[in-house]
């Protein structure tokens, strides 16, 4: 039986930030499922990129959930104003906070989704006690903070590892990917068990008028 084709959330990391707005109708309209936002705040991982601010002028150009990924630490003090930004998903990485299901749980209450990232070295069993209150899990395939690096094959492992503990849990959680997520990458992360992916380079590459295409290759990885 064949695989759904996975989701696409385009990462606005590798987009013309001079041109945003326009950047995330462009990626909607070639077929974005979701549009990735990578938080990062020069301290949790070394760059700095954007705040609720970005994310709430954004909010209005697209229709598609906005999927944020907060790598930023502490991070409890601010999922309150990403939420209020727009934020649709709010994913947050175990490392960035003393209590993380206390953290998911109030990302739930206030009305997005609750995700958790892992860094090539955060082991799966992160979660292994708290899988009622995730709905989504990010394995990122790259060392965080700059895009463009290389795919991590190490990380297969770990995604299929994670997907083993979700068929169990019988939940319905989205397993992603992001990082040096291309056509020929996004295979395996696929057979591993990824049910989405996130991908910057390998959707903004080209310009707008190859954006349907780029996301379309992914889909039929």
């Amino acid at each position: 039986m064949p695989r759904p084709a996975p989701i696409i959330s385009p990462s606005i990391l590798a987009a013309d930030f001079a041109r945003l707005g326009e950047e995330a109708r462009a990626v909607e309209a070639a077929g974005a499922d979701w549009l990735h936002v990578d938080v990062m705040d020069g301290h949790f991982v070394p760059n700095i990129t954007i705040g609720p601010d970005v994310v709430k002028a954004l909010r209005p150009h697209v229709s598609i959930p906005m999927d944020v990924h907060l790598m930023i630490a502490p991070v409890d003090p601010y999922l309150e104003a990403f939420r209020d930004a727009g934020a649709d998903h709010i994913i947050i990485h175990p490392e960035a906070g003393p209590h993380l299901n206390r953290s998911l749980q109030h990302i739930r209450k206030i009305g997005a989704k609750a995700g958790v990232a892992f860094d090539p070295s955060t082991p799966p069993e992160a979660i292994e006690w708290m899988l009622d209150d995730v709905d989504l899990v990010l394995v990122m395939s790259i060392n965080p903070g700059f895009g463009g690096q290389s795919f991590m094959p190490s990380q297969l492992a770990k995604i299929a590892r994670l997907r083993q503990m979700i068929d169990a849990s019988g939940r319905d959680i989205v397993l992603e990917v992001d990082g040096g997520v291309t056509p020929q990458t996004a295979v395996r992360c696929l057979e591993a068990g990824a049910t989405a992916l996130v991908a910057g380079t390998a959707v903004f590459r080209g310009g707008p008028e190859a954006y349907a295409a780029n996301i379309r290759a992914l889909k039929d990885a």
